[in-house]
């Protein structure tokens, strides 16, 4: 048996074939102690170890950029939602503005017609009443010498021109006994070829220059005749009634 020949203090030296032995040996063992941790149901070949060892790659890009898509997305719907809620809201007003527009142009149009009516009707009464007026208003003379008088005599009233029922009746009588075509063909009017002609027996010339407007221009009216003659007594003598002879 050979000496155990050590130096104290001294260990002595491992071959490369002693180290080589020694790695195996604790290769070995750190193998069997692993297999007999591993339970018996398990059918994985990879241990807890190296499971949460394991380092799981991923980006903060990818995730961020994953977030601001959804965000995006929310945004773009509620922006489109919106969207749609202001054209229905604008859509509603125009439709109620429309309406409203139509509602008073049918009550202006209404008002219109009804203002239409009211004149039209205001206007028929105005003329019924004219109508009426001028009915009650007329007045008839009889076509005889008491007629013709009166005629006469309203006329001068509305021109301002004087004269009575007798003083006409009286001058009249003594010029042509009532006779409205009556003529004087012999007195020097007739001579000068103007004779006197009608009720008052006026001259042409005079009958023209004193003629009332409103009568007849026909010398032979009676009407015309007696408010022409009237109208140049009133100029020369004050009126009719200061006549009583030949004027």
């Amino acid at each position: 048996m050979p000496k155990n020949i050590i130096t104290p203090g001294h260990s002595p030296k491992l071959t490369k074939l002693h180290k080589l032995s020694i790695a195996g040996v604790a290769t070995l063992g750190a193998a069997t102690l692993a297999f007999s941790l591993v339970p018996d149901n398990s059918h994985t070949t990879t241990n807890d170890a190296a499971v949460s060892t394991a380092k799981v790659a991923y980006s903060d890009k990818q995730i961020k950029d994953v977030k601001a898509s959804v965000t995006d997305q929310l945004a773009g719907a509620k922006l489109k939602a919106q969207d749609i809620a202001a054209k229905k809201k604008a859509a509603d007003a125009a439709a109620a503005k429309k309406k409203a527009a139509e509602a008073a142009a049918a009550k202006k149009k209404a008002a219109a017609k009804k203002a239409a009516q009211a004149r039209s009707k205001a206007a028929a009464s105005r003329s019924s009443e004219r109508i009426k007026v001028q009915t009650v208003s007329a007045k008839t003379y009889a076509n005889n010498l008491d007629g013709w008088i009166r005629e006469s005599l309203d006329i001068m009233k509305s021109k301002g021109i004087p004269g009575s029922y007798n003083g006409l009746h009286r001058n009249i009588l003594r010029e042509s006994s009532g006779n409205p075509k009556a003529i004087n063909d012999w007195d020097i009017n007739a001579i000068n070829g103007i004779p006197s002609k009608g009720l008052l027996q006026v001259i042409p010339p005079t009958f023209n220059a004193y003629h009332v407007a409103g009568t007849s221009w026909n010398i032979y009216d009676p009407v015309a005749n007696i408010t022409a003659a009237a109208n140049y007594a009133a100029d020369k003598y004050g009126s009719m009634d200061n006549v009583n002879s030949a004027y």
